[in-house]
């Protein structure tokens, strides 16, 4: 009997990890009912982390109000969770303390996300992590002692900001006036000075930030440069938001009084810089978003189980194979001696490909435009399953 491990990440602006999970799932059971099949869906702190984690750790799950990446009123969802309930390798990745009793789970990608704001309006200029925040503020209200934040998936370059500015953090321009619209980088021209909070109720709060990218906050590989342009960010206006970066972060390090070693701090580029924002306000610990989703949902077992592999998400490239869940997995498929698929919206050119040419599989048409291939992704994956599995 054969024996299959579905696992996938989300395909952006199209899929879910689940969804793409369960639609392969369905269409391979139906080619082949005798198989053995199990699902994975993979998460690296962007769409489905709250979700997937939650439910494995049967917590609950809350609704709460927030500001969206353009400042509008959104609903929407966190989790509460007992760490008892946290399985083992989980928790020693995660290294909360033993006072640590209830953690949140916030998805940034749920308040602050991309997806959230149409292809034609995407601007890193006003994008506000506000609603983060507000996500945050409602957790520790409902009873939360540590966060858990994945971060992939952000609309966002302000540094968490936005988010700080709701937690009570007070942003002074030139006049001494505090600044009453979101400090977003659109107003970070005005900004001098950083205020902590007047109040305590943030004392004690451990946070974790889960996230696969390796990029510190400036320079060529920085935050600006590799996710700018994704975010809507002109290449004329680079060398200006780098600038700015760099001032506003040294002023939070300031506030804070941090060392700027966090400014090359692996990792705090995530998310717009956010990952560095919370390190400098709340001494938050990073934690690599695929080893601790794998850790958390058993991947290894699971692994064990099975005889072949089937992986993918939206765009499968050289940067896959550098920690994000689709790559790993693959690598890790390959090490035990196992076949696998890769099948994603599109391949980027590889050096080498990881593996042969019929199990690396574009499911859109190239000539294919991007909205039409992002509507019809659901179609084309069930259409490269049955294909490459009747």
């Amino acid at each position: 009997m054969p024996s299959y491990l579905i696992a996938f990440d989300k395909f952006k602006d199209a899929l879910s990890a689940s969804e793409a999970c369960s639609i392969t799932a369905e269409t391979l059971s139906n080619l082949q009912p005798e198989a053995s099949i199990e699902t994975a869906p993979l998460a690296d702190g962007g769409d489905g982390f709250c979700d997937t984690l939650t439910r494995v750790a049967h917590g609950n799950f809350h609704e709460c109000e927030a500001t969206g990446p353009h400042g509008e009123s959104l609903t929407v969802q966190y989790s509460i969770i007992d760490v008892s309930n946290i399985p083992n390798a989980a928790q020693s990745l995660l290294s909360l303390p033993t006072s640590a009793g209830k953690l949140a789970i916030i998805e940034m990608a749920t308040s602050s996300g991309i997806a959230k704001v149409p292809l034609d309006q995407r601007d890193p200029w006003i994008a506000t992590t506000a609603g983060v925040g507000d996500q945050i503020k409602a957790a520790i209200h409902a009873g939360a002692d540590s966060i858990l934040l994945g971060v992939g998936g952000s609309a966002t370059h302000d540094l968490g900001f936005g988010a700080l500015a709701s937690l009570g953090y007070r942003f002074e321009a030139g006049d001494g006036s505090i600044m009453e619209s979101e400090p977003t980088p659109q107003q970070w021209i005005n900004l001098k000075r950083i205020l902590l909070p007047d109040t305590d109720r943030l004392n004690g709060i451990v946070v974790r930030v889960a996230c696969d990218v390796d990029n510190p906050l400036l320079g060529d590989r920085g935050s600006a440069a590799i996710f700018g342009p994704q975010k809507g960010l002109r290449p004329e206006d680079y060398q200006h938001l780098e600038a700015l970066t760099s001032k506003m972060a040294k002023l939070l390090l300031d506030a804070t009084s941090r060392s700027e070693e966090l400014l090359t701090h692996s990792g705090a580029g995530a998310a717009g810089g956010i990952a560095f924002g919370l390190m400098a306000s709340f001494t938050a610990e990073l934690v690599p978003g695929y080893d601790l989703v794998k850790a958390w949902i058993g991947l290894d077992e699971k692994l064990a189980r099975a005889e072949t592999v089937i992986t993918g998400e939206g765009r499968f490239d050289e940067s896959s194979l550098s920690g994000k869940g689709p790559g790993s997995l693959l690598k890790e498929t390959l090490a035990a001696g196992k076949s696998v698929y890769v099948f994603a919206g599109s391949l980027g050119d590889f050096d080498t490909p990881p593996i042969s040419a019929d199990r690396l599989i574009a499911i859109s048409p190239p000539e294919l435009p991007l909205p039409k291939a992002l509507a019809a992704t659901k179609g084309n994956l069930r259409s490269c399953i049955t294909e490459s599995f009747s």
